[in-house]
């Protein structure tokens, strides 16, 4: 009988390094979507207790590279890092995304350029600050990218487009570093 083997949506695709950009794969752990039952102050509160971090407002991200908490739409955040706690289901649907999406970090002096060519979202320091986030197109992609550090963003699509997100990501890349 064959041995069933996880494998990254990204496996064989990244890094790529061109220019002074580079995108690589992110090995998430677990990603859970959280919709509260009504008011979402009860899964703050479940939030805070189980894993330390609460519920985001429209557009942030809260946490760090352990347990992060995505804002992902109206009345929707993803928990990224430890299995979500059983207890947040009695405040909460809590559904298991952890297949269903492609992640990568892009970093590197030039990113926003990279990203400015593909995104129809001001990415720079002054308008997107570090533990921003944002749900938009990325070539003709739905994504969310968050902010993560001063040159770092974190890109999630869904897994079936990694191989589209890599592809266009490498353009823009070329594009940025042939203008040096």
């Amino acid at each position: 009988m064959g041995e069933l083997k996880a494998v990254s949506a990204c496996a064989g695709l990244v890094p790529v390094c061109i220019g002074s950009v580079t995108v690589d794969g992110m090995d998430l752990e677990c990603m859970t979507s959280l919709s509260p039952f009504g008011d979402a102050l009860a899964l703050d509160g479940a939030l805070k207790k189980a894993h330390g971090v609460g519920w985001p407002q429209a557009g942030q991200a809260l946490g760090d590279a352990t347990v992060r908490v995505i804002w992902f739409g109206r009345n929707e955040a993803v928990l990224i890092g430890p299995e979500a706690d059983q207890g947040l289901g009695d405040v909460a649907a809590v559904v298991d995304l952890s297949d269903a999406w492609a992640a990568v970090s892009v970093e590197g002096a030039g990113t926003v350029d990279v990203l400015a060519r593909l995104v129809p979202v001001d990415l720079r320091a002054a308008a997107f600050g570090e533990g921003q986030t944002v749900r938009t197109q990325l070539g003709h992609l739905g994504a969310s990218i968050t902010k993560l550090g001063p040159e770092r963003f974190m890109i999630l699509v869904f897994r079936s487009m990694a191989a589209t997100l890599i592809h266009d990501l490498k353009q823009a890349m070329a594009g940025v570093a042939s203008r040096g």
